[in-house]
């Protein structure tokens, strides 16, 4: 655990939870995130400059494979060094650097705060600020959509970055404490950032989207079976369904992991996700996930920001009795 005892990585990862669940994620000019994605900028115009069309497709692929592991291992390495020297320092600044830093790489109030972003005017009936912050957080036009799809964009965001923005990070964490969630921070990063399958990234792109898969590849299952540990507890939701939804429907995504979140929240509510998405009024069609057993609404919003919650409290509470079990 590089610096502290599997005991202490719980307690850690505990006060980092709880941290983002009072205070969010604050959009300071300092946060990590924001320092990972303008170090990937600069060393993406280094590698990929204005002469790209001349570069090859091998020659884009290891330049891709040279960003990603630049970015992930610098990352990884800065943060070992940063609580490496708090802890130096003393022992609880080590624990204080590690919990913020932790905190910093999830994002369980973000999702929700900005989940009711869009619920808040739609139940109103301002559709249009509703569509406006709907664009924030997906990549889709979101023009004249009605409810029933700006519903289902905003739960297959909250639902896709269960895995992203909360249960991988934590997962990471407990492996090997801040240095290792960041690292992972920055693969996510370098996904969100390169991994696209246009001109520009198809080949210079592939290695970071390829490895935030490999990484998120656990995480995205054990997100699952929480999920579905959640639908048993509430009674809104089914969680025979949202296993028979995973079972028919993960495959179907395009991603090798976020189908099984997506399936599984689309299953325990009842409804249908995937479909037709316009990008840059191209029409993509979405593997539809899910059974259409009525009509999306915004309270679906609700519950899946309960079952993102939910996730969070079975998480806490397994790494409670744990940490119980490892004391006595």
């Amino acid at each position: 655990m590089l610096f502290y005892s599997f005991i202490e990585i719980i307690w850690i990862v505990i006060a980092a939870i709880l941290l983002d669940l009072i205070i969010g994620d604050p959009s300071w000019p300092t946060h990590p995130v924001i320092l990972i994605g303008r170090c990937i900028s600069l060393l993406e115009k280094r590698l990929l400059t204005s002469k790209e069309t001349v570069l090859s497709s091998r020659a884009k692929l290891w330049r891709g494979v040279m960003l990603t592991v630049t970015i992930t291992i610098f990352s990884g390495l800065a943060l070992w060094g940063i609580v490496a020297m708090a802890a130096w320092i003393h022992p609880w600044l080590g624990y204080a650097i590690s919990v913020w830093f932790i905190a910093s790489t999830i994002a369980v109030k973000g999702l929700k705060q900005a989940a009711y972003q869009v619920l808040k005017p739609i139940r109103s009936g301002h559709m249009e600020d509703a569509r406006k912050y709907t664009g924030y957080i997906v990549g889709r036009d979101t023009k004249d959509l009605p409810e029933g799809e700006l519903t289902r964009a905003v739960v297959e965001t909250v639902a896709e970055n269960i895995v992203d923005a909360v249960i991988s990070p934590l997962f990471f964490a407990l492996l090997g404490g801040a240095p290792f969630a960041m690292l992972y921070r920055a693969s996510n990063t370098l996904d969100s950032m390169v991994g696209y399958r246009n001109e520009r990234y198809l080949y210079f792109g592939r290695a970071s989207a390829r490895w935030d898969d490999v990484m998120n590849w656990i995480p995205a299952r054990l997100t699952g079976v929480l999920l579905l540990i959640v639908a048993l507890i509430d009674r809104k939701l089914s969680a025979v369904r949202g296993f028979r939804s995973i079972i028919t429907f993960a495959r179907k995504h395009p991603s090798p992991n976020s189908g099984i979140p997506e399936s599984a929240v689309a299953g325990a509510i009842g409804i249908e996700l995937g479909g037709c998405n316009i990008y840059g009024g191209v029409v993509s069609e979405r593997a539809r996930l899910g059974w259409p057993l009525r009509e999306r609404n915004a309270d679906d919003i609700v519950l899946t920001v309960r079952m993102l919650y939910g996730t969070v409290y079975v998480v806490m509470g397994g790494l409670l009795i744990w940490a119980m079990l490892i004391i006595r």
